[in-house]
Order: C-alpha cells, then sequence, then structure tokens
C-alpha cells in the first residue's frame, strides 16, 4: 500500500483511553483547545492551546472532551459554541468552507477560530489529527444528545467519549460513517465528479456512504454506477482518512472503467473524463477548469499519486 500524504492520518502521543472515567482530575495544569461551532482556536503556530482556567471556558454550556496526553502534557477539547459574536456573519457559516473568522473576546490578540478545511495543511500531523477528533466527537455529541433507545435527554460519560441515558441506563459511543472515495481510471483518462453546493467549478473523486452490509469495494461499484452508469473492475484499496465534515472515514480506492459513456443521476451536479496531460495542467496552474480536489484531502493525494504513476 502507498503512503499518501493528507491531513487528519497523523497521531498525537496517547489516546489515553484508560483514564478517560477520571479525566476531570487532569485538567489542572493541561493544555485545552477550544472549539466553537466545528472551528478550532489558531494562533500563528499552529493550534492556539489556553490554560483550564481561560476565561473561553467557563462560557456557560461549555463541553469538554479528554484527548489524551502528548508532548507530556494532558490535552482537553472544549466547546463553547453558545457563545454568540458580536455581528456575526451567519451566511458566511453556511458555506461549504467557511472563510469568515471569529475572536474571543480576551484571548490573544493573534488568535481566531477558523474553518479547519482552511487551516488543515499548516497544522502539523498531531495537531490535525487532535483537531479533527475534538471536532468530530463534538458533532457527534450536537447530533445525539437524546437517547436512541427511550428519547430522555442522556448526559456526557467518560470524558466525552461516551454518553449514557440516566433513564434507561443505555450507553451510547462515537460513530464514524464510513465512506468509499475513489478514482476511476479509464487508459490516460480519470474520471471526476462534482456535488450540488460545491464552490465553483471544484471537481473531485466520486465519493458515497457504505451502505449496511455491503464490503467497501461493493459500495465503490455500486456509487460510481449509480452516480455515472459505469461499470468498474480491479477495484484496489489505497488508503484511509478520518474526515471530520462531519463524522466519517474515508476509505480510499481505485478502479478501473470498462466504458466512458457517463449517465449523470440526480446526486452530481456534472461528471467528465480528463486526462493525464490536462489534470497536469490544472494543478500546475497552467488551466483554470476544473478546480482541483482541496489540498490535504485524499482525494488530492491519491490524484497526485495517480498522476506520478505511483498507483
Amino acid at each position: 500500500m502507498i503512503r499518501l500524504e493528507m491531513a487528519f492520518s497523523g497521531a498525537w502521543d496517547d489516546r489515553a483511553a484508560h483514564e478517560r472515567a477520571e479525566s476531570h482530575a487532569l485538567r489542572r495544569g493541561s493544555a485545552v483547545l477550544p472549539l466553537w461551532r466545528g472551528k478550532t482556536q489558531i494562533g500563528p503556530d499552529g493550534l492556539a492551546w489556553v490554560a483550564p482556567e481561560d476565561d473561553a471556558l467557563r462560557h456557560a454550556g461549555a463541553t469538554w472532551l479528554y484527548l489524551g496526553r502528548h508532548g507530556g502534557q494532558a490535552r482537553f477539547a472544549a466547546d463553547i459554541s453558545t457563545w454568540e459574536p458580536d455581528g456575526l456573519d451567519t451566511a458566511a457559516l453556511a458555506m461549504f468552507a467557511d472563510p469568515s473568522e471569529q475572536h474571543y473576546p480576551g484571548a490573544a490578540d493573534d488568535t481566531r477560530f477558523a474553518e479547519l478545511r482552511l487551516a488543515m495543511t499548516s497544522l502539523t500531523p498531531a495537531e490535525a489529527a487532535l483537531a479533527a477528533t475534538a471536532r468530530a466527537v463534538f458533532n457527534w455529541h450536537r447530533s445525539h444528545r437524546f437517547c436512541a433507545a427511550c428519547g430522555q435527554e442522556s448526559q456526557i460519560a467518560m470524558g466525552g467519549w461516551e454518553r449514557h441515558c440516566p433513564a434507561c441506563g443505555a450507553k451510547h459511543f462515537p460513530r464514524t460513517d464510513p465512506v468509499v472515495i475513489m478514482l476511476v481510471a479509464r487508459g490516460n483518462k480519470l474520471l471526476l465528479g462534482r456535488s450540488h453546493g460545491w464552490p465553483e467549478g471544484m471537481y473531485s473523486a466520486l465519493a458515497g456512504f457504505v451502505e449496511p452490509g455491503e464490503t467497501p469495494e461493493a459500495a465503490v461499484a455500486r456509487e460510481v454506477r449509480e452516480e455515472t452508469g459505469i461499470t468498474v473492475q480491479d477495484i484496489r484499496f489505497l488508503g484511509a482518512q478520518p474526515w471530520p465534515f462531519p463524522n466519517s472515514l474515508m476509505l480510499g480506492y481505485l478502479a478501473q472503467a470498462t466504458d466512458d459513456q457517463i449517465t449523470l443521476d440526480d446526486e452530481l451536479e456534472d461528471a467528465l473524463w480528463i486526462t493525464r496531460e490536462d489534470l497536469l495542467a490544472v494543478l500546475s496552474g497552467e488551466r483554470s477548469h476544473p478546480k482541483p480536489a482541496r489540498k490535504g484531502s485524499i482525494a488530492h493525494a491519491m490524484i497526485r499519486h495517480w498522476l506520478a504513476g505511483h498507483v
């Protein structure tokens, strides 16, 4: 298997799962990463960690998550999404990649809450993994407040890694959705698709969720056929990337198309075949259409390896 260079695929020193149950006692002297509505606090040198006594963490409704240990220090993340900044641009928050930034009053002047999609390539592998994990777990907490067994509101437990229902005793754990993302090749060409709502001109590898009772390889063939009408064979795994937008694990594959006649369904806005030469021109900036997959993504990494002849 090749080594894909992409964001969020690194690791930090120790997740320290054995400490989660008593992690509240570890807050003293720890480093805490504030998050706000999915955005991480960023500084000039990467993630902007704060002390547990920081004013932002005293905000009503802050949710804490124990990340483990890194650099000889206990690490937490805290979600302060109930804070409402003045002059908030709500339209920007709904964008595919929100370019707006927010600054918490009293925080260091050179820190801001920034969209992780835009900041991911500026972080070290460990920092990117920490930020992605925090974002994904907080996403899960926001969408799973109530017990799936009895409907009562559940409570955060085990350092933020579980939710327990006080009514029926059910325990709930963060979920990760497996998604296949595939390069579909035919000779000297790659098949790229464009989803509704993406930035203007952006195309990327086809992708879709793995359904219950389905292998990833079967999902690759089904998704390509459903979205473009094309049949594939020789499906080969390339690598995986955690993707916290909102809670996915991207499973990367290369597949060979048996034909090149595209028949679109409603899932895609467009799809096209692009030659190796034209794709090289796109990545070098010599050609402006289509716009490539974002740097740091598994799609971008797979495309570069395909162009280099590594896959």
